[in-house]
């Protein structure tokens, strides 16, 4: 029986990142082919690949959002042929991020019900928009405010002790692979999200409970 649901922000309770990206990669002029090889090569490390690299400081909280600009800003270059505006880089990136009001709709409906709910997000020095979250989330947990990130066992196990649930009683919802596998590894249901229609018919099925509005 689920009784708790564990959810990501960014590209799942938002419109994808690769939409908000290539509006900044033409607003800002930025040479696209050569961004996605940089950021293809970082995430790649982040999320699958051994040592560290800058992405592991940044969404721990261990280096601040400026000095990430600034060293993806001297890595990338635009149709011009000079690096791109360090300062407030991370903000334009992520400025074309859409609230989805489906997901919040359903996660409304699933506290509701008597199901615990918990965001849990990796951020990258990023604002939250938070004027609801109270009504929709009985947990928060900030990678950057907690000093631990996705997919590292421990965040969701911080996650679950803030919701006071074991693993096998909770599903997690997120856009990235590997933190579906890693919280699989603990015992966690998960939900590999692609779009909101498709994640919420599959939470209805996993809580036998209907979650969308007429």
């Amino acid at each position: 029986m689920v009784e708790g649901v564990l959810i990501d922000w960014g590209g799942v309770l938002t419109t994808g990142l690769s939409d908000s990206i290539a509006k900044w990669i033409m607003a800002d002029r930025i040479n696209g082919d050569h961004y996605r090889e940089i950021m293809r090569e970082l995430v790649d490390r982040a999320y699958g690949g051994e040592g560290e690299n800058i992405i592991h400081g940044l969404e721990r909280g261990e280096i601040d959002g400026a000095v990430f600009e600034r060293d993806l800003a001297a890595r990338l270059v635009t149709l011009d042929g000079v690096p791109p505006e360090a300062e407030g880089l991370l903000e334009r990136m992520f400025a074309g991020f859409d609230r989805v009001d489906a997901m919040y709709d359903m996660l409304r409906e699933v506290r509701t019900n008597g199901v615990r709910t918990c965001l849990l997000s990796n951020s990258w020095s990023n604002t939250y928009p938070r004027d609801d979250w109270d009504e929709i989330f009985d947990a928060v947990v900030i990678s950057g405010e907690v000093g631990m990130r996705k997919p590292e066992p421990r965040i969701f196990q911080h996650a679950l002790g803030r919701i006071g649930l074991p693993g096998e009683s909770c599903v997690f919802i997120d856009d990235i692979e590997a933190n579906i596998v890693a919280a699989r590894g603990l015992g966690i249901a998960g939900i590999h999200h692609r779009d909101a229609d498709t994640t919420i018919l599959e939470l209805e099925s996993l809580l036998r409970l209907p979650l969308r509005r007429a």
